[in-house]
Order: C-alpha cells, then sequence, then structure tokens
C-alpha cells in the first residue's frame, strides 16, 4: 500500500477493508463447513438450505435498518459514531463464534454478526465521498478491495494451518481450532480498523436541525422522489438490485453449494484461497482500467463474465477441478465489480447525503441478497436440485445488465495527481 499517490486518509481507510475482509473470507470459506459438522444427521442434508435461510435474515434485517439510520448518520458527526456500533457489533459477534454452540444458537450469532459487518460496511461506503475525490474514487475503492483480498489471506492462512495441522500434532482437534480461527480473524479485524477511527474526519453532512422520527421519515420521502426523478441513479440502483444479487449469492453460497456436491472441505477452502490472490490484482487492474475506458464499461463486463460463471456452476461444477476454475473465474470479477459500483454511485450522488443514499444503495443491494439466497433456497427445496437453484440467480444477472445498457457511458476523467 506504499503508493506516494494514496493521502494517509485514503490509506487508513483502505485498512479498514483488509481488517474486515479477514472475517468476510472466514464467512465463506471456513463457517459453512464448520457449521455443516455442528448438524445432526437428520438434517444435515438440508445445510444449503439452513445456511440461506440464516443469510436472507441477515440480508433483510440491514436492508430495512440502514436507510433509516443513514439518514441521521448524515449529521455532522454521526457517522463515525454509526459506524462503530456496528463494528463492535460484528466484532463481538465474530468472538462469540468461538464459544462451544449448538448449530442453532451458532447460526443466531452468526446472524448478528453477519449484521454488525455488514452495516458498519453502509457507512464505511459512505465515508468514500470524504475521504477522497470523484476523480480518485474508482482507484481508492479498487485499492480498498484488493487490499482486502489479500491482506485478509494473511490471517486466513494462519487459521488455516490451525485447522489442517493441529489435530496431527495433538495440539488442538477440528473443532476447537475452528473456534481459536474466530479469535484470531477478530483481533486482526480490530487492529485494521483502529487507524481508520484515529484519522477520520466527516467533510459532508447535512444542515439540518430534525432528528426525531417523522424527521427522519419525511426525509427518507424526499430522497425517495430524488431518486425517482434522477434517471441516472435510478436506473443504476435497480440494475445493482438485479446483478450484485448474483455477485453476492456466488460468493455467499459457493462453499456451501461445493459442499453440497460432494467436494472435500479442504479443497473448497484453498481453493477460495486461491481466488483472493487472483482478486488482488484484477481489483487493482480494473480501477485502472476504469480511468481509461470508462467505470460503466467495465461493470457491465464483470456482470456479462458472471451471467457464464453462474450457467458454468450451475451445469459443470461436478469436481474439485471445476471448483478450482469456478474460483479463478470469481477472482477475476469480483473485487472489480464491487469497488466500481461502489464508486460509480458515490461520483453520481449529493455528497451531503451519502450516509442516506448509501443506506437505499444498501436497501438494493440487500434485499436482491434476500431474493438471490431465498430464490436458490426454495428451488433446491422445491425440485430437491441443488443446480437449478443456483441456474436460477443468471435470469436476474441478464436484467441487470440490460438495465446497464440504458445507462450512457460515463465520462473519463483524469485524476490530476496521477499526472
Amino acid at each position: 500500500m506504499a503508493d506516494s499517490k494514496l493521502t494517509r486518509l485514503e490509506r487508513n481507510w483502505i485498512k479498514y477493508d483488509v481488517g474486515n475482509s479477514a472475517f468476510v473470507l472466514l464467512n465463506t470459506s471456513v463457517v459453512p463447513i464448520y457449521f455443516q459438522s455442528l448438524l445432526t444427521s437428520d438434517i444435515v442434508d438440508k445445510s444449503m438450505a439452513l445456511w440461506g435461510v440464516a443469510q436472507t435474515i441477515a440480508s433483510l434485517a440491514i436492508a430495512l435498518l440502514m436507510p433509516i439510520l443513514g439518514t441521521q448518520a448524515d449529521r455532522k458527526g454521526y457517522k463515525i459514531k454509526y459506524f462503530l456500533g456496528f463494528f463492535f457489533t460484528g466484532l463481538v459477534g465474530c468472538f462469540a463464534l468461538a464459544l462451544p454452540l449448538a448449530w442453532l444458537p451458532f447460526l443466531v450469532v452468526f446472524v448478528l454478526a453477519s449484521i454488525g459487518l455488514s452495516s458498519s460496511m453502509t457507512f464505511y461506503d459512505a465515508m468514500l465521498t470524504d475521504v477522497t475525490t470523484d476523480e480518485r474514487m474508482d482507484n481508492v475503492s479498487s485499492q480498498g478491495f484488493a487490499w482486502g483480498y489479500i491482506g485478509s489471506v494473511v490471517p486466513f492462512i494462519v487459521c488455516l494451518a490451525l485447522i489442517l495441522l493441529g489435530p496431527k500434532t495433538g495440539l488442538v482437534d477440528t473443532a476447537l481450532a475452528t473456534r481459536l480461527s474466530f479469535v484470531i480473524t477478530g483481533l486482526w479485524w480490530l487492529a485494521f480498523t483502529i487507524p481508520l477511527v484515529r484519522t477520520y474526519r466527516q467533510t459532508h453532512w447535512r444542515e439540518d436541525s430534525e432528528v426525531g422520527i417523522a424527521a427522519t421519515f419525511r426525509e427518507l420521502g424526499r430522497t425517495a422522489k430524488e431518486i425517482a426523478s434522477n434517471r441516472q441513479v435510478l436506473i443504476f440502483i435497480l440494475a445493482f438490485f438485479f446483478y450484485i444479487d448474483g455477485v453476492h449469492t456466488v460468493i455467499s453460497m459457493a462453499t456451501s453449494y461445493g459442499a453440497q456436491v460432494g467436494i472435500e472441505g479442504t479443497q473448497l477452502v484453498l481453493a477460495l484461497l486461491v481466488t483472493q490472490f487472483v482478486a488482488f490484482p484484477s481489483a487493482i487492474l480494473y480501477g485502472k482500467l476504469a480511468g481509461r475506458v470508462g467505470t460503466l464499461r467495465m461493470i457491465r463486463i464483470a456482470v456479462a463474465a458472471y451471467v457464464v460463471i453462474v450457467i458454468f456452476a450451475a451445469f459443470f461444477l461436478k469436481s474439485a477441478v471445476e471448483f478450482w476454475i469456478l474460483a479463478i473465474a470469481v477472482g477475476l470479477f469480483q473485487g472489480g465489480v464491487q469497488a466500481l459500483s461502489r464508486s460509480y454511485f458515490g461520483k453520481i450522488i449529493p455528497k451531503e447525503k451519502s450516509n442516506e443514499y448509501y443506506g437505499f444503495f444498501d436497501i438494493f443491494g440487500k434485499y436482491a441478497s434476500v431474493m438471490g439466497t431465498a430464490l436458490v433456497s426454495g428451488v433446491a427445496l422445491a425440485t430437491g436440485n441443488e443446480s437449478l437453484g443456483v441456474l436460477s440467480i443468471g435470469i436476474l444477472l441478464v436484467v441487470g445488465l440490460v438495465l446497464l445498457m440504458m445507462l450512457p457511458n460515463d465520462r473519463v476523467v483524469a485524476d490530476p495527481r496521477a499526472q
């Protein structure tokens, strides 16, 4: 991260991605496998469906909370307070997962920890408008995802070594090693959050003296009307609703699906580790290409690639080899589409209402996640065919891509500091 073009505040903002991404990686790799090991024999075949229900509940709760709290956080000094509140909720949940819990309490704690993590990310995303400029936003956002991918690998490798080698050495069994990995991950997350908390200063806010519940809903109504009347924001946020569904669902349920089709747990985890290494240069490259050919064009390319990825997963994922191919393909496009979606939205919204707008952004992102995980789980349970559940999200990706094509290509603006 020793890039002379990044300011100290930009670097500290990026570090939070490094910290929280460790928990994200653990959630998408080790946690589903550990959760499956907690299930009793009579419900073990429903692991994917149960996991999808937990993801759906967490996403729904976040989608309901964020616009309301985002409106409050747009006032001076409140953004960091809400960020810290949800960060600590997620951190305590992460540590609590280390307790020897049965499958249902474990799932409840996981949902609470996920709500804390994802909600803190909404306020963190909104900070992007405070820490950098429009011209630098694609690069800074992409750097965040990129360093998040590679940085999260450090504690993950430690945790993985503990899980794989601990039982062989007789120091710890697999279950205890897995629980200790939550403690290691939580400490890493905390360490990389402190620099941002110490240096962040909110530079955009609403000059608004109304703070009550009624005032909050009045402001939400005004913002909803603003979004509805702004064609660019409206079409993009609708497109985002559809295409991010596919992205989030593939990320959140890939390991569970791989385990369901019989791929050995170690192969699943190692393949997802490779995803992080592939995603690191890919995310940075995406940020640089966005500055040359346009942010929107690069988002379209990533969404089209995800359509192919979903088709591949539904029809060809049968063994560890195919899962490795899938993991590498996801790594090529995952960080790019997420980072550029975040920065593109930040450039087309009013900065003084960034938290509120990102709250709406989160509604569309989280309800998409609700729809995606619910759709996959519902189709899988109804048909008894996991592949059909995976294939069903391809329709949503296509709809998102069609909506993106309705937007005019964005004008490429050079960063004056890069000259």
